[in-house]
């Protein structure tokens, strides 16, 4: 099966940028998800076989049920060490931006990004890339961007090389933006590379087990609360969502990554096609993000452009509103009201 990304031509120019390069770093979006974290350290193990030494950086925290893959405690995160990251943005003469189109979405490191005199490289699968860069990879039709990283590397004649350490956050990254490949994983391309993973031994299963069967206590307490006494139901559109206010989040001692996957269950309602999460900032007042999930053609990330200044895949999109939770749920019934018809 062909699943070559790059002509001749592309595929010299990013071979010549990663031989010229000895300084590279790699940096990803804010709020890190398994496609953001797997793709930077499956791309760091493929450019540490080619002799070189990525720096990669984070703009804050991800989530602890990513914190077991191989490679996680090389991650410099901006949050907690700017003025040396900003010293390697200066200083790095190849930049890997990997799954974020526009570097608005990296938040506090986007200035430094902007500011780097290195020669840029994206490889990303979201919409409307808007970045300067000297390569842009982008393919929105991938199912994450960990693909398109497989698709690199065997392209470039590394994947003989590939290790299990490589192996692992690729399959990790392809995994979750697809919810257990439920979603946006339809295509023959998909299963090839799956297959091809599998050679190096990984463990597909204790890795869905680290990533799903691995929350708190409070996190599946959680799970029962949103059920039982948040979800909104508006069975006339077929949609549903909820809202967690700081307070539910204090009270069910929330941590990054402890919400993720709860917009997807109320899509487990017979004829349901929609499904918004509202979460209020746990620092910033007047602040809510905003993620959405659909099944069939909804286009949820044509509704996340219109409502809720976001964007994303047919099926798995998210915005932010800075407003408050009342203004934000009425933000939300109007979203729904009004596209669903």
């Amino acid at each position: 099966m062909n699943i070559d990304l790059l002509n001749d031509t592309e595929l010299e120019q990013l071979r010549n940028l990663i031989n010229s390069s000895d300084k590279i770093a790699l940096c990803c979006h804010r709020s890190p998800d398994g496609d953001a974290i797997g793709s930077m350290l499956g791309w760091a193990e493929y450019l540490y076989e080619c002799g070189k030494v990525p720096v990669m950086i984070i703009p804050d925290a991800y989530p602890d049920f990513l914190q077991w893959m191989p490679g996680t405690e090389r991650i410099l995160r901006y949050d907690k060490h700017k003025n040396f990251a900003d010293e390697i943005f200066a200083g790095t003469q190849l930049l890997f931006c990997l799954d974020f189109n526009t570097a608005s979405r990296t938040d506090g490191m986007a200035e430094a990004i902007t500011a780097s005199p290195a020669k840029k490289v994206m490889i990303d699968h979201h919409l409307n890339p808007d970045m300067d860069t000297v390569m842009c990879i982008s393919r929105p039709e991938a199912c994450s961007t960990c693909e398109l990283v497989f698709r690199l590397i065997w392209q470039l004649g590394g994947f003989d090389n590939v290790t299990r350490k490589c192996a692992i956050p690729l399959y990790c990254g392809m995994m979750t933006d697809t919810g257990g490949f439920t979603y946006n994983s339809s295509r023959p391309e998909i299963f090839f590379i799956i297959c091809q993973l599998l050679t190096k031994r990984i463990n597909k299963d204790k890795i869905y087990r680290n990533v799903y069967n691995n929350y708190s206590e409070h996190r599946m307490r959680l799970t029962g609360y949103v059920l039982y006494k948040k979800m909104v139901i508006m069975a006339e559109h077929k949609a549903c969502y909820f809202i967690l206010t700081r307070d539910d989040l204090k009270n069910f001692h929330y941590i990054k990554g402890d919400a993720e996957g709860l917009v997807n269950m109320p899509l487990q309602i017979k004829g349901t096609k929609l499904s918004i999460s509202l979460r209020q900032d746990t620092e910033k007042d007047n602040l809510v993000w905003v993620s959405l999930r659909s099944v069939d053609d909804f286009p949820c990330n044509r509704m996340a452009e219109l409502y809720f200044n976001g964007g994303g895949h047919l099926n798995a999109s998210g915005g932010r509103l800075e407003c408050s939770v009342e203004e934000a749920e009425a933000t939300v019934r109007k979203a729904i009201e009004e596209f669903c018809k």
